[in-house]
């Protein structure tokens, strides 16, 4: 198993919005990074993933998701009406990419980013290099369970 962490503005898709889904099941649509779209392709069914709520008043990691289904092409991006649509992505050369993820459980509280960055078992995570803005990102098993460690 691998482990991930997926960004969300809460205002755009929150975790308790995932909750409320059908089967509490979503696609994770919308990535236009060729990095992060590229870790979405290496994501596997069981995989688990941090939901992250992003660009808030208090940012951090709200829950956990599994995925579901496997990196398929996102077709938000063939949809001329949708805010996700690139005229240069077709069916049958897709540039971009999503899985579904099932809701897992949210936290009882929001493990913020200060806290995640005063942790020093986390000193080495993607999520807190200087620059990082990518929305979706691996996550190491010793940064898992550290992250768990502070629920």
């Amino acid at each position: 198993m691998n482990y991930w962490l997926l960004k969300s503005e809460p205002e755009a898709f929150s975790i308790a919005d995932l909750a409320r889904r059908p089967r509490r099941t979503e696609h994770w649509d919308g990535v236009r990074n060729y990095q992060a779209r590229n870790y979405l392709r290496e994501m596997r069914r069981g995989d688990h993933a941090f939901f992250y709520h992003s660009n808030c008043a208090v940012p951090g990691i709200a829950g956990i998701v599994s995925i579901v289904r496997e990196g398929y092409p996102d077709f938000t991006a063939f949809d001329p009406d949708d805010p996700h649509y690139d005229p240069k992505s077709t069916p049958d050369r897709p540039r971009w990419f999503m899985v579904d993820v099932r809701h897992e459980r949210a936290f009882e509280r929001i493990i913020s980013l200060q806290e995640l960055k005063s942790f020093p078992a986390l000193a080495g995570m993607r999520l807190l290099a200087r620059g990082n803005r990518l929305s979706v990102m691996p996550v190491t098993a010793a940064e898992w369970s550290a992250i768990l460690s502070l629920e």
